[in-house]
């Protein structure tokens, strides 16, 4: 299902053009539960500034946003490749916020986006991709499933959309 859905890079302009099909996505994923970094409430007064900054970090070359937009020209999925690192870590990235809207889930966007990541990943000399999922969340299968393996766990590391506090587990890959 993967194949009927385009697969691209949202620049500054288009996250701003676009901002609130992408807030629709964020605001999906958090209000189902996603521990991407917010809790509730959450609404257009929290995600509208998230991609706002966003877009301020891809200006700067500091980051790259893939979208997905699904047969009718809406975006569905996104995620992030943190370039910006310290100087003597060249050669990885972060990948952050791997969001899809959970009327698109199980289509295979997210593992399309992943793909499409490691080899934008891989364009800009990155050779070790590192990420973090909420433990025992479905992302944590996910990710194993796609060949990223088990760093680690951090217990107590973040708190759930709903306030409650959540183990994270560390992922790394080499491309």
């Amino acid at each position: 299902m993967a194949a009927t859905h385009s697969c691209f890079i949202l620049d500054a302009e288009h996250i701003h053009d676009r901002i609130n099909e992408l807030s629709d996505v964020l605001e999906d994923c958090v209000n189902q539960g996603a521990s991407v970094s917010f809790v509730l409430p959450f609404g257009r007064e929290k995600s509208l500034p998230f991609w706002t900054n966003v877009a301020q970090h891809v200006a700067g070359g500091e980051r790259i946003v893939l979208a997905v937009e699904d047969a009718a020209g809406m975006i569905v999925g996104t995620v992030q490749l943190l370039l910006d690192q310290p100087e003597n870590q060249p050669h990885r990235a972060d990948v952050a916020k791997l969001l899809v809207h959970s009327s698109a889930r199980r289509g295979g966007i997210a593992r399309h986006l992943m793909e499409r990541l490691e080899n934008c990943a891989k364009q800009h000399h990155k050779s070790l991709l590192v990420l973090d999922t909420a433990t025992g969340s479905s992302a944590e299968l996910f990710y194993q499933n796609c060949g990223w393996q088990k760093a680690g766990e951090i217990p107590d590391y973040a708190q759930m959309p709903d306030g409650k506090l959540t183990s994270t587990t560390v992922f790394y890959k080499y491309l």
